[in-house]
Parts: structure tokens; C-alpha cells; sequence
């Protein structure tokens, strides 16, 4: 089977590469085929949202400052809460256990025909909808 040419990341992924976890090996490793235009990488400007927020919480608004600024010079594509973003994401949230963002990362990927790049276990059960690569812990 061929790799996917597109991946979402959820903010277990984006995370992993900004705290340089294990899995930020393979987020590298995409970014890198995503240089070359061998792939495309995207994430919801949801899930973006919340990975400020998260570094925020973690430590001061300046950091959250300092991510965005490096996450903007990478080669990940954020992609809009439009209207049909944003009801695809609610109506996979009514349907699903898993957060809204997820619901959000869920619905870029199928809009984008994507597969998503996560270690969160809230996508399980998600399989048979969303293409899923999971990232060690």
C-alpha cells in the first residue's frame, strides 16, 4: 500500500514535534517529504488553537507567541473554520466520543482526503471514517 500523500495533524502530533517527544521523528520526517512536495501536511486552525493554548497554559503567553511563530515557518498548510468546516466537525462531534478540535481534525482530513497523524486514543474507533496513523507515545 502507498503512503498517503496528506496528513492532518491533531494536536497530539504538532505537540510531539514542538516538545520534541519520540514522535516527533516521523512529524520530521513528513515535514521533510513536505519540503520536497512529496506530501502535504495540514492542520485545522482549531486544533492550531488549541495547541496555543496548551503551551500557554503550560508556561507564559510568550511562548505561545514564539510556537506560532515557528509553526508558521513550517511547511504545514492551516486550514480555515469555514462554515462547512465547522458543521462537519459538529456533526462528527454529535456522533462521536472525541473532542470537538478532534472532531475538527476528523473533518480536515476528510475534506483534505487525508490520513491524520495522532497518538490520541480518542480516534479510535474513528478507522473505519478517517485514515489514522498513530505516532508512539
Amino acid at each position: 500500500m502507498a503512503e498517503p500523500s496528506a496528513f492532518v495533524l491533531d494536536t497530539f502530533a504538532l505537540l510531539a514535534y514542538l516538545q520534541d517527544e519520540p514522535a516527533a521523528a516521523r512529524v520530521e520526517q513528513l515535514m521533510e517529504q513536505a519540503v520536497k512536495e512529496k506530501c502535504r501536511l495540514f492542520i485545522s486552525i482549531i486544533n492550531l488553537g488549541e495547541v496555543l493554548y496548551i503551551i500557554e497554559l503550560r508556561g507564559k503567553a510568550s511562548k505561545a507567541q514564539e510556537a506560532l511563530a515557528l509553526i508558521r515557518q513550517l511547511p504545514i498548510e492551516i486550514l480555515a473554520a469555514d462554515e462547512p468546516a465547522v458543521f462537519s466537525a459538529a456533526h462528527i462531534k454529535a456522533s462521536h466520543a472525541l473532542s470537538y478540535a478532534d472532531a475538527c481534525a476528523v473533518a480536515a482530513a476528510l475534506y483534505e482526503n487525508a490520513c491524520i497523524l495522532t497518538g490520541d486514543a480518542e480516534f479510535k474507533g474513528l478507522e473505519k471514517m478517517v485514515k489514522v496513523e498513530w505516532l508512539g507515545k
